[in-house]
């Protein structure tokens, strides 16, 4: 365009042309293809097992089966408890030596509370340290013989996140086929290696190991102390002289050890008459015998300098509550100061897996101290029992498929120090009792077509 012709155009057709300039430079129109979104993708009834859940609940209401569970306790849970005012013998509680409302722990939690509040609002690498902190950990350590001792809020969280962060890619998990949830997720979420071996196999972990553990760089063997669904213990002299004969680290899960196993509660270590330093790693929870809620590491202290930095669970999670570190912490020592607890809970098992067994029920492999199954091989039976023993002022929880495998759905009894034998004894009577007029699935479903016919 000449110098000339530009001076002619007016400012109108200035910005007339501007504009036709910028309208054929500027990006055409976006057309967005639109997404398939699945039919239901925002519904919450179309979670994988919802469905299962609520043909399950139908399935109950419809033969008149109560719901076990979320029953609503109204008073502190001991060897008796308050359901809906009415008294029932307790076998729910993991509350194995009756600490839970001691005197001493509810003051020792009062106490703190008067002192620091019921939180530390933060976690401890942001709020700081509470001395009562440093107390608790320090006494589990010494429980252990271990350097230090690490405490988190959750039990279920301490075993996922310290298994997922200590091992990797290149590391082997291998673990007990009847090891906690937490432990499955923990080496799943590590992106290790996996390996289950039959319960209480070690046959079979020495063969895994041999397999595999010479193409892995780290290897962890995972056990519990105590199993919470069998009430049985693994061999703890044959597996230390496994991770030493292989070069891995073992993981005992004492959650339900502590307070139940050996003379004095100190768990597998005492109950084998071993050095708790022959294993690497000691877990434990404070809910149980502890009186508490939260889990703890207690081991090598580069292990808990590591879990203080870097594991989520205790890194990005509040800290312990103070009240619940003072209770559990005097929990431990009226444990330790008090063997004749752990005395009366082993008298208490063991007089329950014998009567038990005179009656003919299925105890499995129960030891008899603190856990012992009734198997009824069957989801539908082992939900019935648990609702006829209702009826007659006995609360058991029922475990049913897909906890356990359906030919191992049971009730589970958890006895503690502060039942009576005449209780456990009772329990066991009237448990076979009602077992002996249990119908099979069959006969029940069968009934149930006759009646909507």
């Amino acid at each position: 365009m000449s110098d000339e012709r530009s001076r002619r155009l007016t400012a109108g057709d200035k910005e007339a042309l501007l504009a036709r300039l910028a309208r054929k430079s500027a990006p055409g129109p976006v057309r967005e293809r639109p997404i398939p979104i699945p039919p239901g993708a925002t519904d919450f009834t179309t979670l994988p097992g919802y469905r299962e859940l609520q043909t399950q609940r139908s399935f109950a209401e419809m033969i008149g089966l109560g719901n076990p569970f979320f029953r609503v306790h109204e008073e502190r849970a001991g060897a008796e408890t308050l359901i809906g005012n009415r008294t029932y013998l307790n076998f729910g509680s993991y509350d194995y030596l009756g600490l839970n409302g001691h005197p001493e722990v509810q003051d020792a939690a009062k106490a703190a509370i008067d002192r620091y509040g019921t939180s530390t609002s933060a976690s401890r690498l942001v709020a700081g340290e509470r001395p009562i902190h440093r107390e608790l950990e320090a006494a589990l350590a010494e429980l252990y013989g271990a350097e230090d001792c690490v405490a988190m809020v959750s039990g279920h969280a301490t075993n996922v996140g310290t298994i997922g962060a200590i091992v990797g890619p290149r590391d082997l998990v291998v673990y007990d086929q009847l090891a906690h949830n937490s432990i499955y997720l923990g080496a799943q979420l590590s992106g290790a290696t996996r390996r289950a071996f039959p319960h209480n196999d070690l046959d079979e972990l020495v063969r895994l190991l041999t397999g595999l553990r010479g193409s892995h760089t780290r290897c962890l063997i995972i056990v519990e102390g105590l199993y919470s669904m069998d009430g049985d213990a693994p061999d703890l002299a044959r597996l230390i002289e496994i991770k030493q004969r292989f070069g891995a680290w073992l993981m005992v899960d004492d959650a339900h050890g502590l307070g139940v196993l050996g003379t004095t509660g100190r768990g597998l270590a005492e109950h084998a008459r071993l050095d708790p330093r022959l294993v690497d790693i000691w877990m434990g929870t404070l809910s149980k015998t502890l009186a508490g809620a939260g889990g703890y590491i207690a081991g090598p202290r580069p292990l808990t300098d590591f879990i203080r930095t870097s594991v989520g669970a205790f890194v990005f999670s509040v800290g312990l509550s103070p009240p619940v570190a003072a209770a559990s912490h005097t929990a431990l020592r009226i444990m330790l100061r008090e063997p004749d607890r752990v005395r009366r809970l082993h008298e208490n098992g063991a007089a329950f897996l014998s009567a038990c067994r005179a009656h003919g029920l299925d105890a499995g492999d129960s030891m008899g101290l603190a856990i012992t199954p009734v198997i009824l091989g069957e989801s539908l039976k082992a939900a019935t029992l648990a609702d006829r023993l209702a009826k007659r002022g006995i609360n058991a929880m029922p475990i049913l498929h897909p906890a356990v495998e359906e030919r191992l759905a049971r009730l589970r009894f958890f006895i503690t120090s502060e039942h009576t034998l005449e209780q456990v004894r009772e329990a066991a009577a009237i448990t076979a009792e009602e077992t002996a007029g249990l119908p099979s699935t069959a006969e029940t479903v069968q009934a149930m077509a006759r009646s909507l016919s």
